[in-house]
């Protein structure tokens, strides 16, 4: 996660030095936002149960486009996203070649059981403007696994201390992932919606998890 975290701290730097540089005649032309959002998980196991709340963050620049004479723009650049998937679940073995997700004992005492996924994401979109500033976003993403980890906070025995465990490099990951984006919105704040259509995990080696992320996008620049 350290090489993910220096990796998103460079593309904030990066963002927050492009929105210093650039000037009024390419300040249309280059986009920075954030997306927050949480993921609603489809295609769980059925002894699965995921927490209502499964806070993601994505940050991401573009290049704009002009279409014609019109206010209309398509958009291409690069992001960072990370998902966090919360559940009543550990992993047996991340390193396993499947990936089996086991339900925590009742047994035991935990405070959270989460797996952490982060993705370099090449988006590309549509953006329609209105004279009354209302725009839509219709896109589309691709997006590269470069980083993943199981976290746990609890016990592992019963009657235990409550332990911290992080294991890194979850195996059997689809290293490619895409899907639809969809945003709605007024001035600088909208809303964002993005399906991943690919499993999370590679066919017949962990299961399916489709995550649907829906949240707000904020474009300061």
């Amino acid at each position: 996660m350290k090489k993910a975290g220096l990796l998103v701290a460079l593309v904030i730097m990066v963002m927050t030095a492009q929105s210093q540089l650039i000037t009024s005649k390419t300040s249309k032309n280059v986009s920075v936002g954030f997306d927050i959002y949480t993921d609603i998980l489809t295609k769980i196991p059925a002894d699965m149960d995921s927490r209502l709340i499964n806070q993601g963050f994505n940050v991401y620049a573009t290049y704009n486009f002009k279409i014609g004479d019109g206010p209309h723009v398509f958009a291409i650049g690069t992001g960072i996203r990370t998902h966090n998937f919360y559940s009543n679940t550990r992993i047996a073995n991340i390193k396993a070649d499947t990936i089996l997700f086991r339900p925590i004992s009742d047994d035991l005492d935990y405070k959270r059981s989460k797996i952490n996924l982060v993705y370099l994401d090449f988006p590309a979109e549509l953006r329609l403007y209105f004279k009354d500033q209302w725009k839509v976003g219709i896109g589309f993403k691709m997006g590269l696994n470069i980083d993943s980890k199981e976290k746990y906070v609890g016990q592992l025995v019963k009657d235990g201390p409550t332990m911290l465990l992080k294991q890194k490099k979850i195996n059997s990951l689809e290293k490619y992932t895409y899907g639809p984006t969809l945003r709605i919105g007024y001035k600088w704040i909208n809303a964002f919606a993005f399906y991943q259509v690919t499993r999370t995990f590679q066919r017949d080696l962990g299961p399916e998890l489709y995550p649907l992320s829906v949240g707000l996008t904020i474009t300061p620049f």
